[in-house]
């Protein structure tokens, strides 16, 4: 049920998703931070877990705040009060402008199944898992750093 209607929806994984959320899952406590509603998000986190347990909080869109434009941001100090901690892999950078340090970019996907941009992040997470302050690292990145 989406907005009190039973509506259908066909969701694509991204090729490597689930290799990507098992490998990063033993690096991280990874949390699903989205903009989307409960109702439609719920099912697919669900399916992306698989019961694995391996996503271990979900933020939907009345933990964002909404931009004048009608776009969304998100405050990592939702997920953790220590910032040093926390990365927020997302296609949209409005969505981390509030932690601007904290963001790591990645393009919208839209049903290449050659994609390849999250086993391209996979040396950069596992890298970070090795630094006291991940925002030191990720303002390094220049225009020619991945995902930019």
């Amino acid at each position: 049920m989406l907005g009190g209607r039973s509506t259908r929806y066909h969701v694509y994984k991204r090729p490597f998703v689930d290799f990507f959320l098992r490998t990063v899952s033993g690096w991280y406590t990874l949390v699903i931070f989205t903009a989307s509603m409960p109702e439609y998000a719920d099912p697919v986190i669900d399916w992306l877990d698989a019961g694995r347990g391996i996503l271990a909080r979900r933020l939907f869109r009345d933990s964002c705040t909404q931009l004048p434009n009608g776009s969304y941001t998100k405050d990592l100090a939702l997920v953790e009060a220590d910032l040093a901690r926390v990365c927020l892999i997302d296609n949209s950078p409005v969505s981390y402008k509030v932690n601007e340090a904290n963001g790591i970019p990645i393009e919208g996907w839209t049903h290449d199944p050659y994609d390849e941009a999250l086993l391209d992040l996979l040396p950069v997470l596992d890298s970070l898992r090795f630094t006291s302050d991940v925002r030191r690292v990720l303002g390094l990145r220049g225009a020619g750093a991945p995902g930019r």
